[in-house]
């Protein structure tokens, strides 16, 4: 059973936080696509 609380750690812990982080990323790349493209019609 520790083994396993120890491998949830291990590896859970950096995927959610990579997850979270991805997310925070993908909301300000759509905001950078959405003002390019409106450059480019100018």
């Amino acid at each position: 059973m520790e083994q396993w609380v120890t491998l949830i750690q291990d590896i859970g812990f950096p995927i959610l936080v990579s997850f979270y982080l991805l997310s925070r990323i993908e909301s300000k790349l759509d905001a950078i696509h959405e003002v390019l493209t409106t450059i480019k019609h100018l």
